[in-house]
């Protein structure tokens, strides 16, 4: 909620730049809080549609598509929390940085792996299938909405948040994830980290 409060709440917006595990803290009751604002920008999204700015984040959590234009917003923290949802779900990091593997980020492996139809194999392994099926599956269809490969088709923060909702109260199981596999990201996304 506290990035939907940044990009929705504020006027104007802020955007965080550098949403990652690290930077998500948890209070006394367990509510997490992001923290480290050093990269953050303003932007009015009421006059502009992005900024211009220098490529500044965190290698595996930055948006591709910012990576590439240098064309910050808000949906560049909708794609860091996508990354951040994945490594709930599987408990993988964003990037495998030995790995001499084609699908070395997180994204491209759970991407194979649904177009395989081998949705078992991306939950953590260490929760021993102790989780609720549907909550899962909806939890991972949010975090592919996140990560799509063009900002203009992600999900808003605002969205994530009503959706995320959903998971804590569905009790239906799920057969299948509603997210259109050709949109997502690419899996040559370049291998230079980016500029702090």
């Amino acid at each position: 909620m506290g990035l939907d409060y940044l990009h929705h709440g504020c006027k104007p917006s802020i955007i965080h730049r550098d949403v990652k595990t690290t930077n998500i803290l948890l209070g006394n009751n367990l509510e997490a809080k992001l923290a480290d604002f050093g990269l953050s920008r303003a932007f009015n999204n009421d006059e502009v549609s992005h900024i211009s700015t220098i490529v500044a984040g965190t290698l595996g959590y930055l948006d591709p598509e910012y990576f590439n234009t240098g064309k910050l917003n808000e949906k560049s923290d909708v794609y860091s929390f996508g990354i951040v949802l994945l490594e709930l779900i599987t408990g993988r990091k964003p990037v495998v940085e030995d790995s001499t593997k084609e699908n070395n980020r997180l994204v491209q492996w759970v991407q194979s792996l649904i177009e395989r139809g081998d949705r078992d194999t991306i939950a953590d392994p260490r929760l021993k299938g102790d989780f609720e099926n549907c909550s899962i599956c909806k939890a991972l269809e949010i975090a592919m909405a996140c990560t799509m490969a063009s900002s203009t088709k992600r999900v808003t923060m605002n969205e994530v948040v009503m959706q995320l909702k959903e998971c804590t109260t569905q009790s239906a199981t799920c057969d299948e994830i509603n997210v259109d596999i050709n949109e997502m990201i690419p899996t040559n996304l370049g291998s230079e980290p980016s500029t702090i």
